[in-house]
């Protein structure tokens, strides 16, 4: 069993070997996945070769003054929205110099937040030449497995964007395909 609580080793292993391949790193700003997503990555073996590290940006102040989000942007929208993602995965690729940034915001529950439901969720790669992705995510169980699910399809967000299989333009509904937000 890995560090997410699920089986998502192999995508974390292929996410490593590809970056590997392409002399790549990459590093995670994490909210509601609370470090899953840092330490699903520094499960795998030869972690220490991509993974430059996370930051677990829980509090939208701690967004903002770590990771650099907009102030007007999260009072304006709350941590729960796709630009808050964005700028969350460029943040953290900017401060720890990593090639790849990658970002995970949202609702685990049990109650909603900010006036979003539980299960709504954006993760965010942010990656060479400003390049992004944003998926939004609506997703179904407990809070453990609503962070699971989120920490799987931002490790296969980033898996797609370096094997550059970017998938079909629609809202995920429990595993389904993602709405890539360009």
């Amino acid at each position: 069993m890995s560090a997410a609580g699920d089986t998502y080793a192999p995508v974390a292993s292929a996410v490593l070997a590809a970056l590997v391949a392409r002399g790549e790193t990459v590093a995670a700003a994490e909210s509601l996945t609370g470090g899953l997503v840092g330490a699903e990555l520094t499960a795998a073996p030869g972690a220490s070769r991509s993974v430059r590290g996370s930051v677990t940006a829980y509090a939208s102040e701690v967004k903002a003054a770590v990771l650099g989000v907009d102030e007007g942007l999260l009072a304006a929208r709350g941590a729960v929205d796709g630009d808050v993602a964005r700028q969350m995965a460029h943040g953290v690729r900017a401060l720890l110099g990593a090639d790849w940034g990658l970002a995970t915001t949202g609702v685990a529950g049990p109650e909603p937040q900010d006036g979003q439901p539980v299960g709504k969720v954006f993760v965010a790669v942010a990656g060479p030449g400003e390049r992004t992705r944003v998926r939004e995510l609506s997703l179904d169980g407990d809070r453990s497995r609503i962070r699971s699910e989120s920490v799987r399809s931002v490790l296969e967000l980033l898996l797609n964007e370096l094997t550059e299989n970017v998938g079909a333009k629609d809202t995920e509904h429990n595993g389904g395909n993602g709405c890539l937000q360009p």
